[in-house]
């Protein structure tokens, strides 16, 4: 049994039903739906990613359709406009999260959005039409907009649809236990070696990487 069918079948004994399984398994676009997608729908769930990060994320879903209004929907022509004005009345808005260092990003990777229009491709186009390496695309994400650094990019990409694999606590755990890795992965080595393993996987069993994330936690005994 080779390792994508061990895992498979772990998760398969946890759930108890091959029904539960596949409705546990992370919603994967195409192509043409991420390109289909506005600018303003990733600026707003990335916004939403950078403040989940370290807070509990049904307070802040429960928050987030003030957020769109606030925000004049996420549309990032608008939200280069923001000036100091705006964002001192935001930090007195009871309905939105005040954390300054959080509420900055919005017009600073609106900037960015804006910046990739510039250069004749829409944010749906830029993730869709990756064909390097995953964690290629989550460096790229990183470097270009504010706070998507360590594991909000992936998480971020797995809210929007585009296919990746997570490195939650579950996963790493079952890598270990696989003797993928002998430690928590931060070097570009390290990473690389996981991203190798995952993309063997996907090679094997003709899985998306993110059901194949998923599984993977699942599988841990």
């Amino acid at each position: 049994m080779n390792a994508y069918d061990q895992i498979f079948e772990a998760a398969l004994r946890k759930l108890g039903s091959i029904n539960v399984l596949e409705a546990a398994m992370p919603t994967v676009l195409d192509a043409n739906q991420l390109k289909a997608q506005s600018n303003g729908f990733y600026l707003s769930a990335m916004s939403r990613r950078i403040f989940q990060a370290g807070m509990t994320h049904s307070v802040i879903n429960a928050k987030w359709a003030h957020f769109e209004t606030v925000f004049w929907g996420f549309d990032p022509k608008k939200l280069v406009l923001i000036d100091d004005a705006f964002m001192e009345r935001v930090m007195q808005d009871k309905g939105l999260i005040r954390h300054w260092g959080k509420l900055q990003t919005i017009p600073v990777n609106a900037l960015e959005m804006n910046d990739l229009t510039a250069e004749g491709i829409s944010f749906g186009e830029f993730i869709a039409e990756w064909d390097q390496d995953i964690t290629q695309l989550w460096l790229q994400i990183s470097k270009r907009f504010k706070r998507m650094g360590g594991q909000s990019t992936p998480y971020f990409l797995r809210m929007v649809g585009k296919d990746t694999f997570v490195l939650t606590n579950d996963v790493i755990q079952k890598l270990l236990s696989l003797q993928v890795i002998d430690s928590k992965p931060t070097s570009k080595a390290d990473i690389l070696t996981v991203s190798d393993f995952f993309n063997e996987l996907k090679a094997d069993s003709g899985r998306p990487l993110s059901h194949i994330s998923k599984l993977m936690a699942l599988s841990l005994e």
